[in-house]
């Protein structure tokens, strides 16, 4: 596990570390200045001719700092002051003082030169407002040189705490970014203007993170041994849970199946698929392994005696938006006892029903996709990506749920939680039933009696690595959902055996 803080709680543990530990805040520059050069060298920078564009604050006092140890090196270092005199922190004021004395190039006007290397120190992680005017100027001139591009911590222009591009950002081919990746480097389209990226340890505390479930985070493939549950040798099937999949509608046969395999994989003991009758036949010949159960239309008791039967239900997966579907779903949520996940069809039907979430006194996640999400909440999709924390946790608050939000980076919230943000999986799981899938991964954790923020956070993270494992295989465009649940398998094997 490590975390993703944003700008804010990063100034919070520079803090703490200069406060409470007593490392100056001079150090921490001086650690952070040397690590970035540190990271050039190894990765054979051209240091020929270097350009160096500083700001006002700590993260133009990098950049001076940086200066000053390059021409240490003999390297030929020109640092151009985009900042303010008069704004200068103390910090950035000194270093920008021993640059001037050691007689390193210091213009207040961008050169029209090409560098082999442009170092970014204009903007940090606190930058929170839209960059205009001469700024903007600025970095379109940066953007537009050629050199190798540098940005020390994080791009300027790119918001610390939900990546979005403020006005305009620094396209940097590497990011030195100090003691943690920051959340905005993570997440689209920040993640696209970071390049590769370089985490260094400056000597920044993470104390603070600890105390707080504010501080987002993520998980590292290192984490699964730990997390999965270890299958013990005096079990049965009925040790490892019994799933009801209310999924498929006539037609959609493959969203019942690939849910309900993805479920098996990931551990369920018995999986029952509750279908349209039309889907018996094919799903019989597809998982032998599982019972099919079918209707014609709605009947109440069979529901209910299904629903009986479950530890944990799954719902929605092909489901459709038919009468039929919306009274399997009311239905569903007026009398499940056990863990409910719901998907797809069942959280398109639940957006006009989202008062019956208030009722439920069992643990229910939701699975939105960012339309799906829209329509729960009632606003766009660019206001969810620009807020996507922020309108999660008024969603979670309001209603007792665990919200899987499905995106390039995922996100899984819950009201007692922190943020999970997930930063594995890549292009070639955008193909339909991925989303099946991961309803399934989550359904069969939940079976094994995983807790269900738990089951949420390794489903998301085991689908995304599943996804991986496929894409190393198949490349980029041949991955299928069904490729996914093998790389997941694969994921599981591996994780059981380190736990050995």
């Amino acid at each position: 596990m490590r975390y993703l803080p944003n700008g804010i709680w990063m100034q919070k543990a520079d803090s703490y570390t200069i406060r409470e530990i007593g490392v100056p805040s001079v150090v921490l520059m001086e650690h952070a200045a040397q690590k970035t050069i540190e990271v050039m060298e190894r990765e054979n920078i051209d240091f020929s001719d270097i350009l160096i564009v500083c700001g006002s604050g700590n993260n133009g006092g990098d950049g001076f700092a940086i200066a000053r140890l390059l021409q240490e090196k003999g390297v030929r270092v020109t640092v151009f002051f985009a900042g303010k005199e008069s704004s200068m922190s103390e910090e950035c004021r000194l270093q920008a003082q021993i640059v001037r004395n050691l007689g390193i190039p210091i213009v207040t006007v961008m050169p029209e030169k090409e560098y082999t290397v442009l170092v970014d120190a204009l903007f940090g992680v606190g930058l929170n407002r839209e960059i205009t005017g001469a700024y903007c100027d600025v970095i379109e001139k940066m953007n537009r040189l050629k050199g190798r591009k540098i940005a020390v911590d994080i791009p300027s222009g790119i918001h610390s705490g939900n990546g979005q591009v403020m006005g305009i950002a620094f396209r940097a081919d590497l990011t030195v970014t100090f003691q943690f990746e920051k959340l905005g480097m993570v997440l689209f389209p920040g993640k696209e203007y970071t390049g590769k990226t370089a985490v260094v340890d400056i000597g920044i505390h993470s104390s603070v993170f600890s105390e707080t479930q504010e501080v987002a985070y993520t998980l590292e493939r290192a984490d699964l041994s730990r997390m999965l549950p270890k299958r013990k040798p005096n079990t049965h099937k009925g040790s490892y849970g019994k799933v009801l999949m209310i999924t498929g509608s006539k037609g959609m046969a493959g969203a019942a199946y690939l849910s309900a395999l993805a479920a098996y994989t990931c551990g369920a003991g018995l999986v029952q698929i509750y279908t349209d009758e039309t889907n018996r036949a094919i799903l019989q010949q597809l998982l032998p392994e599982a019972i099919i159960s079918c209707y014609m239309e709605y009947e109440e008791d069979g529901l209910k005696d299904a629903l009986e039967w479950a530890d944990v239900v799954c719902i929605g997966c092909g489901l459709g938006k038919s009468r039929t579907a919306e009274m399997l779903l009311m239905n569903t949520l007026k009398y499940v006892s056990v863990p409910c996940v719901i998907d797809a069809d069942g959280l398109n039907l639940l957006a006009c029903h989202k008062e019956m979430l208030r009722v439920v006194d069992t643990p229910v996640i939701l699975t939105p996709h960012m339309k799906e999400m829209s329509g729960l909440l009632g606003c766009s999709i660019p206001k969810i990506t620009e807020e996507r924390f922020q309108k999660l946790q008024e969603f979670t608050s309001q209603y007792p749920v665990i919200c899987v939000l499905k995106d390039a980076r995922t996100v899984v919230a819950e009201r007692t939680n922190p943020f999970f943000v997930n930063t594995a999986g890549n292009q070639a799981m955008a193909k339909a039933g991925s989303g099946d899938v991961l309803a399934g991964v989550i359904t069969g954790l939940l079976a094994g009696k995983t807790p269900p923020y738990r089951s949420a956070v390794l489903g998301v993270y085991l689908h995304a690595c599943g996804g991986d494992n496929a894409k190393e295989q198949l490349g980029s465009y041949s991955v299928l959902a069904r490729d996914l649940i093998t790389g997941i398998g694969q994921c599981m094997k591996e994780a059981e055996e380190e736990q050995e």
